[in-house]
């Protein structure tokens, strides 16, 4: 019975050596990946207050339903805060580019919560619609601190 104990013991701990081993690797791992979502732009009048909202995500740090406000929509060169549904203080910020208006691209470094170490650089494209302000974004993204 003691033998028995004792090897449960040591299988025991390394285990936990084994876990504990791991454990910064795994963190130390960057989440990286290409973003690709469409968004519709409905709430977007050029007033303070505008946005728009994602209805397309490959991505579940930003699902569907994650707002992008635009913190100076008279321009099209506009600060912007990428605000994603839910509880907590989870907000990237980045900047938006759209030289004609309708195409260019956002740049996002750094946020609160989960986006602390969040960098992005986002191709903005629009989808053609003259009846719809729909756009679809795509690019490269990364949780790393080390950018």
């Amino acid at each position: 019975m003691k033998r028995l104990i004792l090897r449960f013991a040591v299988a025991a701990a390394a285990a936990v050596t084994v876990v504990a081993a791991a454990a910064p690797l795994a963190s130390a791992t960057a989440r990286s990946g290409t973003l690709q979502v469409n968004k519709e732009c409905s709430h977007y009048d050029g007033n303070p207050g505008s946005y728009c909202t994602f209805y397309s995500s490959n991505v579940d740090w930003a699902p569907v339903g994650t707002n992008i406000l635009y913190l100076q929509p008279e321009s099209n060169s506009s600060d912007a805060i990428l605000d994603p549904p839910g509880p907590g203080n989870n907000k990237a910020f980045g900047h938006c580019n759209l030289p004609d208006g309708l195409n260019g691209t956002c740049v996002f470094s750094g946020g609160t919560g989960k986006f602390t170490h969040f960098h992005a650089t986002i191709t903005v494209s629009w989808l053609g619609d003259p009846n719809f302000l729909d756009y679809h974004w795509e690019g490269p993204y990364s949780f790393s601190p080390q950018q």
